[in-house]
């Protein structure tokens, strides 16, 4: 068993330890949670100053926004980690080198996701649509639902759900039917070759003026646009509020119908005449 005073000399050996430790590397340690606490006070103002810029803008999302904010906070971050191993002596050149190639690693692994957000970054940002609008792209065609960072979400006219990655939507045309506030309804409407061509096209215009819903201007278009094989066809174009372009379409086709039905056009059925010779 130790003596008293080897136990005494023991404890004074460790206090001396202690305050040598202290000594050498209390500065740092103070310094090191300086520089943590500023360091998370700056990323987090300037997470909230960069929200507060981009909502400002009216083209950015409000997603988007979140992103670059949050991807200053992490930076700021990031550079103060190296900054905290700097105060202790860290070689901090070798581990950005480390912290470098295991990113490159993960890029080249992630490569199809980060194309994903690439692409619904320049979604979010240039916006060839947004939520509610009718679109077709990528061969898929739907309403818009929501749009992230990977992917975009659809619903098709008959409620099916569609999830599509955002790089094959902005890798592709995309037409956007709810983009303009009106639009152009075109039908086709054949005649018999000896129905009277001048009165079917003044029914035709009579019905889509009294329409309320169809434009007076542009106003409609009824002419002949082709000599077919069984019937004279007629092209109709009207114009009508976006949302109203199928009401006016089945209205539109129905009054016609019943129109030249009162007024004896006929509709008339493919044919073909077939000539007997007898040998």
């Amino acid at each position: 068993m130790d003596s008293p005073q080897q136990i005494s000399q023991q404890l004074q050996e460790i206090i001396d330890q202690v305050i040598a430790v202290i000594t050498t590397y209390g500065l740092n340690v103070l310094g090191a949670i300086a520089i943590l606490i500023l360091g998370w006070i700056a990323a987090g103002w300037a997470k909230s100053a960069v929200a507060k810029a981009l909502n400002r803008v009216k083209m950015v999302d409000e997603m988007l926004s979140s992103f670059f904010s949050s991807m200053v906070k992490y930076i700021i971050l990031a550079f103060t980690v190296v900054a905290v191993l700097n105060r202790f002596g860290v070689e901090t050149t070798s581990f950005v080198a480390v912290i470098g190639a295991a990113g490159l690693a993960i890029g080249l692994a992630l490569q199809g996701t980060l194309s994903n957000v690439a692409a619904g970054v320049m979604l979010l940002l240039f916006r060839p649509f947004r939520v509610g609008h009718f679109v077709e792209g990528a061969g898929l065609a739907g309403t818009i639902k929501a749009t992230g960072l990977f992917t975009t979400e659809m619903a098709t006219g008959d409620n099916i759900h569609i999830v599509v990655p955002n790089s094959q939507l902005w890798g592709a045309a995309i037409r956007n039917f709810s983009h303009h506030p009106a639009r152009r309804i075109d039908l086709t409407i054949g005649i018999g070759y000896g129905d009277d061509i001048d009165k079917a096209m003044d029914a035709i215009k009579h019905l889509a003026s009294s329409d309320e819903r169809v434009y007076a201007e542009p106003a409609p278009f009824v002419e002949v646009g082709n000599l077919g094989d069984s019937a004279v066809e007629l092209v109709v174009r009207v114009w009508a509020d976006n949302g109203n372009y199928w009401p006016v379409r089945f209205a539109l086709l129905k009054a016609i119908k019943q129109t030249f039905d009162k007024e004896g056009i006929s509709f008339p059925f493919p044919q073909r005449d077939v000539h007997l010779h007898q040998v």
